[in-house]
């Protein structure tokens, strides 16, 4: 241990062994985070059971057994069965597939417009900065969840367009974002030298602006996902997110409100996912901000 900590406080020789010894530092700071490593343990099985839902449910997701509805958690059916028959627990399993699709897909569409739009307006100031935030002004004075229901009424009943209506809301918080790390950096010296070596725009921006704003905003973008996770849910559940017979978590809750009183585990079950998923992602963020936040690691 004294020889690694050593070469962990050792300079530097190359650019491999820098990598090694922030990876391995990060590691360190994740690992005394003991809820993050729980957040991290529980995102770690969810992916596993959407990775391998063929062969961990038991059953068909969305094959109906009108003469099993409605039963209550046995051993032939772990979460029970909805009111046409089907089990829960290999809806749930499948569900997590539709939840993991959403946040991929809004990760990555808000990650590369939130990304793009807020360093453009950072960097070139003037007009562009002027339209970029005042239409994010626009779009940040209505509540997430009731821009995301205006834009599915407009865009029409569906996952993706749930999908598009969730990134429509959620870029404009991490463009500001990406202006103001963008705004901090852009004067610092090693830019100016950059620029009187004959380095374009373009260069700039790629190679040494966007690297130093990708840690805050990768850290905004997971501690978001539990938000994505609870608006698919509440589209679902309204009827505007994933249609039937999907087994989307939020639109489960909406089949089974109306037997829940007298057979809670059609709700129980899905809630329960949707509860774990989202403290999963929220104990992962904080730890990593506490690995990617150079105001976190100075505090």
């Amino acid at each position: 241990m004294s020889t690694l900590n050593a070469w962990l406080s050792a300079a530097p020789r190359s650019r491999s062994q820098a990598y090694a010894q922030a990876l391995i530092q990060a590691c360190r700071v994740f690992g005394k985070n003991r809820l993050a490593v729980v957040g991290l343990s529980i995102v770690c099985l969810l992916l596993f059971i959407a990775l391998f839902a063929p062969f961990l449910s038991p059953y068909d997701p969305n094959q109906p057994a009108v003469s099993e509805r409605l039963l209550a958690p046995n051993a032939e059916h772990l979460f029970g069965t909805d009111e046409l028959g089907r089990d829960i627990f290999s809806r749930v399993i499948y569900g997590s597939r539709v939840t993991l699709h959403v946040i991929f897909l809004v990760v990555v569409i808000v990650g590369s417009v939130g990304l793009l739009v807020g360093i453009t307006a950072g960097y070139f100031g003037g007009l562009v900065d002027a339209i970029a935030m005042r239409i994010s002004d626009v779009l940040l004075a209505f509540p997430g969840l009731i821009l995301a229901l205006a834009f599915v009424s407009v865009l029409g009943p569906g996952l993706e367009n749930a999908i598009i209506a969730i990134s429509l809301t959620a870029w404009p918080q991490l463009a500001r974002l990406a202006r103001a790390e963008c705004l901090v950096i852009r004067n610092r010296d090693f830019i100016a030298a950059v620029r009187l070596q004959g380095g374009s725009h373009f260069r700039v921006i790629l190679l040494h602006i966007l690297p130093l704003c990708l840690s805050t905003v990768i850290v905004r973008i997971t501690l978001y996902i539990s938000g994505i996770i609870l608006t698919t849910a509440s589209l679902g559940f309204l009827g505007l997110g994933a249609q039937p017979p999907s087994p989307e978590w939020g639109a489960m809750l909406a089949s089974g409100r109306q037997f829940m009183l007298l057979h809670w585990w059609l709700a129980a079950m899905p809630g329960l996912a949707i509860l774990l998923t989202t403290i999963g992602f929220s104990l992962l963020g904080d730890g990593l901000r506490d690995v990617l936040d150079p105001q976190s690691r100075g505090s």
